[in-house]
């Protein structure tokens, strides 16, 4: 049974940084990839960034420069560290894992099998 598990949500203010850990049990990256999405209240399940089993990385405009998507196999984490937070980004953050393989880590929250329960951001201004 695949299990998600995330941690270092919190209050940071703007400018300030977060590195949010998500742990994967019954799930190898030996095959398909792991994600991030991030929901605010009243919007839609956004992707965030991405990871392959391959190591290859995606991220959303929004992010890039800011956010970075990393992993270690053993154990099975994936981290993502975040830098200049703003406002906007705050939101609950949630890990996503599939077994499905993809070049480039898919941005569709439906590619996703298996979520976490969601770690709150809060970045106050």
């Amino acid at each position: 049974q695949v299990q998600l598990g995330e941690s270092g949500g919190g209050l940071v203010q703007a400018g300030g940084s977060l590195r949010l850990s998500c742990a994967a049990s019954g799930l190898t990256f030996s095959s398909g990839g792991m994600g991030w999405f991030r929901q605010a209240p009243g919007k839609e399940r956004e992707f965030v960034a991405g990871i392959t089993w391959s190591g290859g990385t995606r991220y959303a405009d929004s992010v890039k420069g800011r956010f970075t998507i990393s992993r270690d196999n053993a154990p099975n984490t994936v981290y993502l560290q975040m830098n200049s937070l703003k406002p906007e980004d705050t939101a609950v953050y949630y890990c996503a894992a599939t077994q499905r393989r993809f070049v480039l880590p898919s941005t569709r929250p439906e590619d996703y099998y298996y979520w976490g329960q969601g770690t709150q951001v809060t970045v106050s201004s």
